[in-house]
This record gives structure tokens, C-alpha cells and sequence, in this order.
């Protein structure tokens, strides 16, 4: 007896510190459809917008481009440039470097800050769930300085992981001086570059939480209750719009992201440059009825649904869950007669412990050979590496149950 439980301690010994887990390639059959054309603009298409000074119209899971004017001109954006202020808060979120319910308490800098505002005090003090309202809604500057104080240390500091944020994302014609929009030389973006960081913010569910909401209020409890009513009207007026954005100064005009879902499809219309909210909002909304119209989503798995399992070795679960981390699907035009493709599903080496939303791994749309996207996936479930003596433990009863 005593020589099979130095048997089994030298043998926890060896393997302990072994805990990378090398998950099993494997082969998926799902079934996509294929895509058969590409945009094509035409002088037609672009009266959909004719007011307008550029804009795009995008599949959101795909980044598919459906229509564009003037896409990679540099552009004032105004508070469109909040949206990426919006991807830094809310990945300092999910990070747990912020949480909703912190109580910030505002600098004379922020509650200085002009144009649209919640009226925020030097001194007071306001939940970060509060603060993001105010920003999302109703695109107030004081609201949107304050927690970039909170996040970066300075709004500067805070600008500058902008940037370098823009660089991550491979944006080409933009760059941000504040984290506002207000106009200020050498901030700019482009209709491209907004509709990637569209995308991004996209990946991040629980902007729709306050995107999504067209009236609510601040201070509901106390003598200074403020009405919050979204900038965005077309959350009230369209169909399935759940977000996202609006903007306004006197170099970037009127502008505005629309995003809405309709049969699986999802869509966001970038309009910029028009002449007022009542054209901005109807060219906008033309938009998104040109994209609903022509072209349809072929969704084969939604986001989270589970693409496959793998059985798991030294770890607190036998077996961990695939999940995708974003719809799979295919977008083409109505008309189109489609075809079948096929996936693959590769899966990375990657070290315990692993969560959602950590990236294990990518599937491969495929036709004839060819590559033609990629999508990310994650884990269902935290899987956690065994301690020692759970190690030891599993060994020493599967060895008695062997004998």
C-alpha cells in the first residue's frame, strides 16, 4: 500500500504543473450560405442620402458594407466620438475596474464642460449606472468627462487610450482630442472608421441597457430630478432600432448611427453631415429600409449557442462548452440563389483558468478551400484548474477502483 501511494505522489508531482490544455481540432458541420456578390454603389443608391456629406450602411456581426458615400473622408464626427468612449467604460467594466453602482464624485472640470449636458455640480456625486444614462442618452459632455477622469486619471490620459485604441482596431482616418466630439483642430474621423468602432461597441450587449431606452431620469429622488429623453428618435419611430448614437456641432453638423434588428438581421446606418435632425433622421432611416428590403441574414448559430464540447484533463469540469461569440451567418441579397458552405472549427492551446469571453479558438467559414470569414469563439462556463490534493485525490480513487 505504501509503495502505490508513493507511486501516486510522485505521479501528481510530475503532471501538476503541466495544466496547459491543448483542446482537440475538430471539424463542425454546419452548414452556411454563400455570398455571391459584393456591394456595388451606384449614383441611384447614393440619393438614399443625397444630403448627406458621407455615410455607410453595414451588416453588424459581418462588418459587411451594404452602401457607402465619401466612406474614408476625414470627417468632424461631433458626438459620434462618444462611441468610443462608450467600447473604454464599459470594457473597464467587464474588466472589473469599474463597477455600475461606484459613486463618482465630479470635478470642476467636468461639470464646466459645455453643449449638451445633465447640469452636473462641482462636488456632486453620481453612480457611474447614472453617468452612462446621462452620456448615452442625452450625450452629455459633463457626464462623459467625468468618467473618463474616473477611468483614465485625466480626460487626456483617457484620450490617449482612445487612441491607441483606434490604433488597436487598424482605424486609419482618425483621431480624437477629446473624448466628447466637441470640435477642436486635428479631431476627425471618417464614416469607415465609425462604422468599425460601431462594430465594436456592438460587441459589448449591455449598451443596448441604455441605448435602447427612449425617456428616464436622474436625481429621481431629490428636488432636482432631471428628465432624460434620448437624442436618438428613431428608437421611438423605426422598427427593431435599439440604439445608437447621435451628434451635433457646428463643424460636423447633424449626425448619427442607427442600429436594428429585423428577422436576424442586423443593420447600422452611419449618416454625417447633414443639414438637420428631421433630414438626418430620414435619410437615416432610408437606410436602413434600403438594407432591409435587399438583403436578408442566413443565421446558422447565435451568439452563445454551442458549437461543440471538449473533454478536459486536470480540471474541475470533465468537459467545457464552445460557444460562438458572435452570430455566424452569411448576408445576401434577397434574390440571390445561395449555396452551401462549411466550417471548420480550430481550437487554440490555451492555459487554465479560462472564462467567457476569453478567446479559445476560431471558426472558419470556407467555400472551395477558400477562406472567406473568421469568427471568434469563447468558453460557456469558468473552467478552473484542479489544486493539488483534488489532483491527488482523482488519481488515488481511480487507482483503488482499478484493483
Amino acid at each position: 500500500m505504501k509503495k502505490i501511494v508513493c507511486l501516486c505522489f510522485s505521479f501528481c508531482l510530475f503532471w501538476y504543473p503541466f495544466l496547459t490544455v491543448l483542446a482537440m481540432d475538430t471539424t463542425s458541420d454546419i452548414m452556411l450560405i454563400s455570398e455571391d456578390e459584393e456591394m456595388a454603389t451606384t449614383n441611384a443608391e447614393e440619393n438614399l442620402i443625397a444630403n448627406a456629406r458621407s455615410g455607410i450602411l453595414m451588416e453588424a456581426s459581418t462588418g459587411k458594407i451594404l452602401f457607402e458615400k465619401n466612406p474614408d473622408e476625414r470627417i468632424s464626427v461631433a458626438s459620434m466620438t462618444k462611441m468610443m468612449s462608450q467600447i473604454l467604460i464599459l470594457e473597464a467594466i467587464e474588466a472589473g475596474n469599474l463597477s455600475w453602482d461606484e459613486k463618482l464624485t465630479i470635478s470642476s472640470n467636468a461639470s464646466g464642460m459645455g453643449g449638451s449636458q445633465i447640469w452636473l455640480e462641482t462636488g456632486e456625486i453620481m453612480s457611474v449606472r447614472d453617468l452612462m444614462k446621462g452620456l448615452s442618452m442625452a450625450s452629455a459632455n459633463d457626464a462623459t468627462v467625468a468618467l473618463a477622469e474616473r477611468i483614465g486619471g485625466t480626460e487626456e490620459a483617457f484620450v490617449q487610450m482612445m487612441n491607441d485604441k483606434a490604433q488597436a482596431l487598424g482605424l486609419t482616418n482618425t483621431h480624437f482630442m477629446n473624448s466628447t466630439g466637441l470640435d477642436e483642430e486635428n479631431h476627425y474621423s471618417s464614416a469607415r472608421d465609425m462604422s468599425i468602432i460601431v462594430k465594436e461597441l456592438l460587441k459589448h450587449d449591455q449598451i443596448f441597457e441604455f441605448s435602447s431606452v427612449y425617456e428616464d431620469y436622474l436625481r429621481a429622488d431629490t428636488p432636482n430630478k432631471f428628465w432624460l429623453v434620448n437624442t436618438n428618435k428613431l428608437i421611438r419611430t423605426y422598427p427593431g432600432a435599439d440604439g445608437l448614437k447621435t451628434g451635433h456641432t457646428d463643424d460636423a453638423l447633424y449626425c448619427m448611427a442607427v442600429t436594428a434588428k429585423k428577422d436576424g438581421l442586423r443593420l447600422v446606418a452611419l449618416v454625417f453631415g447633414e443639414e438637420n435632425s428631421k433630414v438626418r433622421n430620414s435619410e437615416t432611416a432610408a437606410l436602413l429600409d434600403y438594407g432591409f428590403n435587399l438583403y436578408k441574414m442566413q443565421l446558422v448559430k447565435q451568439k452563445g449557442e454551442v458549437l461543440t464540447e471538449v473533454q478536459m484533463e486536470m480540471a474541475n469540469r470533465d468537459k467545457i462548452e464552445i460557444v460562438a461569440t458572435q452570430d455566424i451567418g452569411v448576408v445576401t441579397k434577397k434574390s440571390d440563389t445561395l449555396d452551401q458552405l462549411t466550417t471548420e472549427l480550430q481550437l487554440d492551446r490555451f492555459s487554465l483558468p479560462v472564462q467567457p469571453g476569453d478567446i479559445v479558438g476560431k471558426v472558419l467559414l470556407k467555400s472551395n478551400g477558400e477562406v472567406l470569414g473568421t469568427y471568434d469563439v469563447t468558453v460557456k462556463e469558468t473552467v478552473q484548474p484542479l489544486g493539488f490534493f483534488s489532483i491527488f485525490g482523482r488519481i488515488l480513487k481511480g487507482m483503488i477502483g482499478a484493483c
